[in-house]
């Protein structure tokens, strides 16, 4: 799967969606019912890295496979959207990408 630019993509996309899905429903709650803010810290700043790495990687698939701006803006909104990146990875294969 990392041998093409989309395969790349979509690597980085499960990753970066995995770190929010961590972060908003195992970080977050140990933060307000625990007491454990730590977590969120250590957690908001993996994700925070995935996150720029994941823009990166969206502007590198675009050039690369000559990506509409649909694509790429839709890359972009998903990653704030828990399970987006798995709703757009459908789309992606829908539309043989």
């Amino acid at each position: 799967m990392l041998h093409t630019p989309l395969g790349r993509f979509r690597t980085m996309g499960f990753l970066e969606g995995g770190s929010l899905l961590f972060l908003v429903f195992i970080a977050m709650p140990l933060k307000y019912f625990l007491d454990m803010p730590q977590v969120v810290s250590v957690v908001g700043a993996i994700h925070g890295g995935l996150f720029t790495l994941y823009v990166i990687v969206i502007a590198y698939t675009t050039y690369k496979i000559r990506w509409s701006l649909k694509w790429a803006i839709s890359a972009f909104i998903v990653a704030f959207i828990p399970f987006g990146n798995i709703v757009l990875d459908l789309q992606l294969k829908k539309h043989n990408f």
